[in-house]
């Protein structure tokens, strides 16, 4: 698959009730690229981070996954993400964000699959746009919108951009959560349909324990979450997306010549990839931070 994944790289710094808050490397994409690497597919993260000790643990942390990097330090510190868990598990994050797009004219052309979203896209999207463009010559576009409605300063803007990239992708993954912040008058549903209108051959909205549901041209499936014990929900999204990948590298739909085929992804495929990627994301929520399942765990 040779998977590249480029965003943003971070450290969650998450606090619950009156224990000590607990670090954990993190950032939407990074998460993407371990997970990935984890289930099998290690590749390359195109990120940016400082040059101190939070910098230090990132690069620590992406080689023990075997995950290569592009990028690296530069003169900003390292991005902390300060998330408070409600008694559910779930985080609600606040952001010193920087991020700087690092130089990157292309991608290799032995890449088929090039994933990114968050804080890149909503930052960066005039130098991010035009590598997706190039990119789709030889590999699938998968997108996350991963929405930050703290970082954003025009709504109607964000709902244009966030349009720009899903009309590049050929995968959509999106929280419910971020599809009614986007389009607050209408249903999920209805907006994930609309998506799929502008290009994609896949859009997954997931709803946390309420489950996912994915449409694709072929018609719409729905996945109940796995009942599980949950620790907290941080990466879980991250882990449902590449887990998602990975079905449908193994069933021979990614690469730009397998365009075709995922487009032609049947309502019964889209089951089996709702229901894999739902199995490794119960296994994330287990778990403290963003700590994705082996393939041996699934």
């Amino acid at each position: 698959m040779n998977p590249t994944v480029i965003g943003e790289a971070l450290v969650d710094v998450l606090a619950s009730g009156i224990a000590p808050a607990q670090e954990f490397v993190g950032g939407s994409p990074l998460n993407v690229a371990v997970s990935l690497a984890r289930l099998g597919y290690p590749g390359t993260l195109i990120s940016r981070w400082g040059d101190d000790e939070n910098g230090r643990k990132i690069e620590s942390y992406l080689d023990a996954n075997n995950v290569k990097y592009v990028g690296g330090k530069d003169d900003e510190p390292t991005v902390l993400a300060h998330g408070i868990l409600d008694p559910a598990g779930g985080a609600s994050f606040a952001f010193n964000a920087f991020w700087q797009m690092p130089r990157v004219d292309e991608l290799p052309q032995d890449t088929e699959l090039v994933h990114t979203g968050s804080i890149a896209t909503l930052f960066s999207p005039d130098e991010l746009l035009p590598l997706l463009v190039k990119a789709r010559g030889h590999a699938t576009i998968s997108y996350d919108p991963n929405l930050r409605p703290s970082l954003v300063s025009s709504h109607p803007q964000t709902v244009a951009q966030v349009e720009q990239f899903v009309a590049q992708a050929d995968v959509v993954r999106v929280s419910g959560i971020d599809l009614k912040w986007l389009y607050p008058m209408r249903s999920v549903h209805d907006s994930a349909r609309a998506w799929l209108k502008l290009g994609p051959a896949i859009i997954v909205a997931t709803a946390g324990s309420r489950g996912c549901w994915g449409v694709v041209r072929a018609g719409e499936a729905e996945h109940e979450s796995p009942q599980v014990e949950v620790t907290d929900t941080v990466g879980a999204g991250d882990t449902f997306t590449a887990a998602l990948l990975c079905w449908l590298g193994e069933q021979g739909k990614l690469g730009a010549q397998q365009r075709g085929a995922l487009a032609e992804l049947s309502v019964e495929e889209l089951s089996g990839a709702l229901e894999f990627a739902s199995r490794a994301a119960s296994v994330t929520v287990q778990r403290a931070g963003a700590n994705p399942p082996r393939r041996a765990e699934l």
